[in-house]
C-alpha cells in the first residue's frame, strides 16, 4: 500500500523508481495533513491530505496535522527545517497541532525502525 510517494509498503522503504528519485511530482496544497504509523501494529508509516493521497511534494506554508500512533510499538517522528515532531514508543496516541513547512526536504520515520519505517517528501 503506497499511502505516500515516498511511503512505505509494509517494511518497504522509500520509492526507488527513477521518477519518484528525480521528480517530485506536482505541488499539493491541501487542507491538512495525516500522519498514520503501526495500524494493528503493522510496519508501515506514511503521510497523506485527509483522501488518503500521498504526500510528495507540498506547497510551503503552515498546515494543521493530526498523527495517529495506532501502536505501542512504534513512533512518529517528523523532521525537517524548523520541525522535530514525535509521538512516544511504549503508548498509542492521536495528536493534532500546527507545522509550518518552508523549502527543503522533510523526513518522517519510526525511530526503533527507522532502517524500514521511513519517508519523505520536498516542499516547495
Amino acid at each position: 500500500m503506497a499511502l505516500i510517494g515516498v511511503v512505505i509498503a509494509g517494511c518497504g522503504g522509500s520509492s526507488s523508481s527513477p521518477k519518484a528519485a528525480s521528480t517530485p511530482g506536482p505541488v499539493q496544497q491541501p487542507a491538512s495533513l495525516v500522519g498514520v504509523v503501526g495500524h494493528n501494529d503493522a510496519f508501515s508509516i506514511s503521510l497523506t491530505d485527509p483522501s488518503g493521497q500521498a504526500i510528495s511534494n507540498l506547497k510551503a506554508g503552515t498546515y494543521s496535522l493530526t498523527i495517529k500512533d495506532e501502536s505501542t510499538i512504534h513512533n512518529f517522528h517528523l523532521s525537517g527545517d524548523g520541525v522535530d515532531k514525535l509521538t512516544s514508543v511504549g503508548s498509542t496516541s492521536t495528536s493534532t497541532f500546527s507545522v509550518t513547512f518552508k523549502p527543503g526536504t522533510y523526513t518522517f520515520v519510526c525511530d526503533p525502525h527507522a532502517s524500514s519505517m521511513h519517508g519523505k517528501f520536498t516542499v516547495t
